[in-house]
């Protein structure tokens, strides 16, 4: 298949041997978008950006590497126009607020908060992301791509059959997308494939953690660590995503 530039990426993260290609996508994503909202291009500055951002807000998750990135007065200028938003939007849910009664089963319930509106708008205001957000958009891009590939790209494939799988999390999306992307022809043969590489994928994983216990008895001392010595960090991505051992993304001038 020609290589067109919707495909580059994914080819990209397939060649670097990751431990999942979607982990190494997924984080060149949330940097360019850590660059987007707070590098020297300064799309902060950017009414129409702005305006998107002090909607949306970010989660708690995306304001520490925020934080991390630095850029102090770009972040100011993003919360300065949030929170004109925020104080909006919470003086409008107070002053139509009323206590509701409550009876003595609601104090029993775990939910209750689903039942107050200030809890209702406190509790979409924690989900409300416009980097997770926008990353979503391009992540459901990025399986389409995939998908297109796998099914029209024999080079691909083999590079994903002969690979290290992917993290459990992004392969549940695979498998979700898979259905809906795949004929039942094209099912069977995506299963039978998947399914032991990931099998043997989680083995090899198991065994290099396995073997990173075991080096550290003195009977081991001068035995080779072999696949071992970043097992912790890469053990943890296969179950979870992600690279748990990465350093925080910095503002760069």
């Amino acid at each position: 298949m020609k290589e067109q530039l919707y495909t580059i990426p994914l080819n990209e993260a397939v060649d670097a041997n990751d431990e999942c290609p979607f982990c190494f996508v997924e984080r060149a994503i949330e940097q360019d978008l850590l660059d987007f909202c707070l590098g020297s291009g300064s799309s902060y500055m950017e009414a129409d950006i702005r305006e998107m951002t002090d909607k949306a807000g970010f989660c708690r998750m995306h304001f520490k590497k925020m934080f991390d990135y630095g850029n102090t007065l770009g972040h100011a200028w993003i919360l300065k126009t949030h929170y004109m938003r925020m104080l909006k939007e919470m003086r409008q849910e107070f002053k139509a607020f009323t206590p509701g009664k409550t009876s003595f089963m609601d104090k029993f319930k775990k939910n209750a908060e689903s039942a107050n509106p200030i809890g209702v708008w406190v509790t979409e205001k924690e989900k409300s992301c416009y980097i997770c957000n926008s990353y979503e958009d391009t992540y459901q891009r990025y399986l389409d791509t995939f998908f297109y590939m796998y099914t029209g790209d024999d080079e691909f494939k083999s590079k994903i059959k002969n690979g290290k799988g992917f993290c459990l999390p992004h392969f549940k999306d695979l498998c979700l997308m898979g259905d809906v992307k795949l004929s039942d022809r094209e099912k069977k043969e995506f299963y039978d494939m998947m399914l032991p590489l990931m099998e043997r994928n989680m083995e090899r994983l198991s065994e290099d953690v396995a073997w990173l216990v075991e080096k550290f008895d003195y009977k081991n001392f001068e035995a080779d660590w072999k696949n071992s010595k970043d097992a912790v960090q890469r053990g943890m991505q296969k179950l979870k995503g992600g690279y748990p051992a990465d350093l925080p993304y910095k503002y760069s001038k």
